[in-house]
């Protein structure tokens, strides 16, 4: 089975930061000679093309995604739509299956990679094709909300429940306050496509699968890994840190010139993600927070809820005041580019896993500030287990921070004889010394590969 390579079809949820890791796992697999099939709706493949590093081995299918009253037309990405629509769009992805079931006869792979589609693991049963749920949040989130230790047939769990880790679960920093597990209560408990709530969904993918997959390494997330492999009693496969490739591309003129106006290690860059959007008051009193610290700062943020524009939204007089040492962008920007930019010293970031991962491979410090579901987890597992940055203090039963909190987390990073900053800045170089290590990623896909193949056998 070691020399044999396989066909792998990939049917991601119809998110941008799903899309994105499910073609970087499969760049990491078509390097090993491995074909891909690779679902994708209409529109969007143009937008993730420049990601494929392996069109002769990489063919991206179009979808179609079905009109469903209550989805807007043509929206085929949870970028297209506000969160609380996005049930419609699980509703459309749901109703994609017998399609999808005519092209996997077709097709005829070895395996398929899903998260979102629960009713993947009977199809590709009757079909005699094994099925990875292949997860891009990671096994500490999984094994925190989702264990079915917290035996919650039948029972609706709560915001206490929450407030408590699972029966057996590692020892760690995770700790939900009360406002959060209120919020994931809500969410997980919500409709999601017609009939059925997330949990219910994302529970049925990872018990019914052949075997789930993470994008992590044993050794920062060993103790979640083996917790969910004796709770769901089924491999966990490990592909390794899937690390993005270099991006080819050049820094934007007028950003590269911005940045090179300042010393090293000196701008914060601050980046939310391409859904993340917050509350007015939170967006002002976070640039506030960068006025405050008195240093150059480079923020790209969604526009707050209800508003147009990041200017519209602007703190009175705040753009006369920083004029020269500070941008609020609302449009796309280049991260990683900008990650790796020498004047960059310090990223404050949504914890979204891709952005962590990002984050971890380049020098700048981190500082936390987790918006919804398995971000805050990741900000626990990163703060509080690997000490690698720190999360900005929110109120307890608000979950607001203030522009003094933003302002202290930056500091406690970014000053010299700072004790917190030494020791993240220390955890942060050893971690990022292991994962651009030599040699890890390549072992990490052939063990991936390895361990696909025993599933066959």
């Amino acid at each position: 089975m070691a020399d044999k390579t396989f066909h792998i079809v990939m049917y991601p949820w119809f998110a941008m930061g799903h899309l994105i890791a499910f073609v970087h796992i499969s760049n990491k697999l078509a390097e090993r000679g491995h074909r891909i099939s690779f679902f994708i709706p209409t529109k969007t493949q143009s937008k993730l093309q420049h990601f494929n590093l392996h069109p002769d081995l990489i063919t991206f299918i179009p979808v179609t995604v079905p009109a469903v009253d209550g989805l807007p037309l043509g929206a085929e990405t949870t970028a297209d739509v506000p969160y609380p629509l996005q049930s419609f769009l699980m509703t459309a992805m749901d109703l994609t299956q017998l399609n999808f079931e005519a092209s996997l006869v077709k097709l005829k792979p070895h395996f398929v990679f899903f998260d979102f589609t629960h009713w993947m693991p009977p199809l590709t049963c009757r079909l005699g094709i094994k099925c990875v749920h292949f997860c891009i949040i990671s096994p500490a989130t999984v094994g925190y909300l989702l264990s079915p230790a917290r035996e919650f047939t039948g029972k609706q769990l709560t915001e206490a429940d929450f407030m408590e880790p699972p029966a057996g679960f590692p020892p760690s920093s995770i700790k939900l306050h009360k406002q959060e597990a209120r919020g994931i209560t809500g969410a997980t408990l919500k409709e999601y496509g017609k009939g059925i709530s997330f949990r219910e969904r994302l529970m049925i993918g990872f018990t019914d699968a052949d075997a789930i997959g993470f994008k992590t390494c044993k050794e920062m997330e060993g103790p979640y890994c083996d917790y969910l492999e004796n709770q769901f009693n089924k491999p966990v496969i490990l592909a390794g840190p899937a690390l993005p490739e270099p991006p080819i591309s050049t820094l934007e003129e007028r950003w590269a010139k911005w940045m090179e106006q300042f010393k090293s290690k000196t701008v914060i860059f601050c980046a939310f993600g391409s859904e993340c959007v917050l509350q007015k008051e939170q967006f002002q009193e976070l640039v506030l927070g960068f006025e405050l610290i008195g240093l150059p700062f480079f923020a790209a943020l969604k526009p707050p809820i209800g508003i147009e524009t990041v200017e519209s939204a602007l703190p009175k007089g705040f753009q006369e005041r920083v004029q020269g040492r500070g941008v609020v962008h609302g449009g796309w920007v280049q991260q990683q580019l900008l990650l790796g930019h020498p004047s960059v010293g310090c990223f404050v970031t949504h914890c979204g896993s891709g952005s962590l991962t990002e984050g971890m491979v380049n020098e700048c410090q981190l500082v936390l500030v987790p918006h919804v579901g398995d971000q805050i987890i990741n900000a626990r597992v990163m703060g509080g287990d690997l000490k690698v940055g720190v999360e900005v203090e929110r109120g307890e039963e608000d979950g607001l921070f203030t522009k003094d909190s933003v302002c202290k987390a930056i500091r406690s990073v970014m000053e010299v004889d700072s004790e917190v900053g030494n020791e993240v800045k220390a955890n942060h170089a050893k971690w990022r010394e292991f994962l651009l290590s030599e040699g890890l990623e390549s072992s990490y896909i052939d063990g991936f590969v390895q361990k696909l193949g025993g599933l066959l056998e």
